[in-house]
């Protein structure tokens, strides 16, 4: 019993190592999470106090919990039993199957990325690109969704700034779980997003268990009042214009919403004068799928970035969300078809016209080459025409003269227009790229012709620094001073 043993140096450092580790995961680790954890909790408390709808106790459980309680819902548990007999294998190769759909799905919300990372990278980033403005908000009917209510946000995909700039504009009101494709699947930004509440959906997968995991999470997440974010369309637009919705999300919603948890969708459209993607998603208009890598995205990103900061280069033009009248669940009577149908309407009527897509739409109305004169002239009709109607209409500075000049300072560094003797002209190679921005105001400048005035104004522009934007459900635009 009082014999040495002889061991070798590297085989005394591998059992020191696994007792360290030990005695870390046994009775530090758990303690020093436990005082972390606490710290967050007061964090929250007092973050919850400035929003307008607080972090859900859900968003803050650990992803482990919530994992299990998707796993162990009873209609995944039935979809198991269910995909074992029909691929006949074991219910515990099934269950397993189950389970990696629940850890793909299932976010892991971080507050600490959320409001310590997320908002201010939201804010630098849209800024440094955009300008960007809230074209419109009826603060009063925003104000007056029951604070239990579960609320989604229904937004038109127009780019992958989307996420970014909705994220920067609610950021004082609440956090945001988004439904993400399987593009946010790659590394590193898998993990961000998921720390960011975003939750990853497989949108060409069509397994029954599949679906029934995803269903369950979303039924969860609904019932839990997670305040959500969802793309109808669920892909970017390819032409510019708004299309038809995919119903599965809302489906999942509504089924959820069946046992009274009230629902509350707020119709949110977003228009760019510049679309990042603009000239992938037309080459992509044949089915060949989207021709770039995000790798490339990034470097053109970083590229852009630098040359702002330097001051060599101007904004991509403005960037503008309107937010249309809620809409309650219970108090819509069609089924998940019309309610698709509803929203996407409702997005449409919102719709900001900004200079660049106005401009683009003048310049292929007209039969050939339009002199300054020609163009100034249809452009202050054409506002004035629109002003007329109601439509949400954003002019830079309240000075059409200036929103003309900015459009086409836009369109000539892109080189997209020709200046000839005979006047201004878009390129003939350059119409599809012109035809993509005008479609996302098609039905505005459709419905001129016959539209009565407005009896009263829509709601104007709120200034970011001003108190009655701050009161306004915390949704924040930016001013319109300082423009150059």
């Amino acid at each position: 019993m009082g014999g040495q043993i002889t061991l070798p140096f590297w085989l005394f450092l591998l059992l020191l190592i696994f007792a360290v580790v030990t005695f870390a995961s046994h009775f530090l680790f758990p303690s020093v999470r436990w005082f972390f954890r606490r710290r967050l909790e007061r964090a929250v408390a007092r973050l919850n106090t400035r929003l307008a709808r607080p972090i859900e106790p859900f968003k803050l459980a650990r992803r482990r919990d919530t994992i299990q309680r998707v796993l162990y819902a009873p209609e995944v548990l039935a979809a198991v039993t269910a995909h074992a007999a029909a691929e006949d294998v074991p219910e515990e190769v099934a269950f397993e199957t189950a389970q990696r759909y629940a850890r793909e799905i299932v976010p892991g919300f971080s507050a600490f990325a959320y409001f310590g990372f997320a908002i201010r990278a939201a804010k630098w980033l849209t800024t440094s690109l955009f300008r960007v403005r809230l074209a419109r908000i009826d603060a009063a009917k925003l104000e007056a969704i029951p604070k239990d209510a579960t609320v989604v946000f229904v937004i038109n995909h127009r780019s992958n700034m989307d996420y970014v700039l909705v994220t920067y504009l609610v950021a004082q009101s609440t956090t945001l779980s988004y439904a993400v494709g399987e593009w946010a699947r790659v590394w590193p930004l898998r993990t961000l997003i998921r720390a960011m509440g975003a939750y990853f959906i497989r949108r060409k997968s069509r397994g029954e268990l599949y679906r029934t995991v995803l269903a369950t999470y979303v039924a969860v997440a609904t019932r839990a009042h997670v305040t959500q974010a969802m793309f109808p369309e669920g892909r970017l637009s390819l032409t510019g214009a708004p299309g038809e919705p995919k119903l599965g999300l809302l489906a999942y919603i509504s089924e959820a919403a069946k046992d009274g948890t009230e629902v509350v969708f707020v119709p949110t459209a977003l228009n760019y004068d510049r679309v990042l993607e603009d000239r992938v998603l037309i080459a992509a208009q044949g089915g060949g799928g989207f021709p770039t890598r995000i790798r490339v995205v990034f470097r053109w990103l970083v590229r852009r970035l630098v040359l702002r900061v330097r001051g060599l280069t101007h904004h991509l033009g403005y960037a503008a969300v309107s937010f249309g009248d809620p809409l309650s669940l219970a108090s819509f009577p069609g089924d998940t078809e019309a309610l698709g149908k509803e929203l996407m309407e409702r997005i449409e009527a919102v719709m900001p016209v900004l200079p660049v897509p106005l401009l683009a739409a003048l310049l292929l109305e007209a039969e050939g080459p339009l002199t300054r004169a020609a163009l100034e002239r249809r452009w202050n009709a054409r506002i004035r025409q629109i002003e007329a109607t109601g439509i949400v209409l954003h002019v830079p500075r309240a000075s059409p003269a200036y929103a003309l000049e900015n459009a086409l300072r836009l369109l000539h560094d892109r080189n997209l227009l020709s200046d000839t003797e005979a006047g201004i002209a878009a390129r003939p190679e350059e119409h599809a790229l012109l035809r993509f921005y005008a479609a996302s105001i098609a039905p505005q400048l459709a419905q001129l012709g016959d539209a009565a005035p407005a009896s009263a104004p829509h709601p104007r522009l709120l200034p970011a620094d001003d108190a009655t934007a701050k009161g306004a459900a915390g949704f924040r635009g930016e001013t319109e001073s300082g423009e150059t």
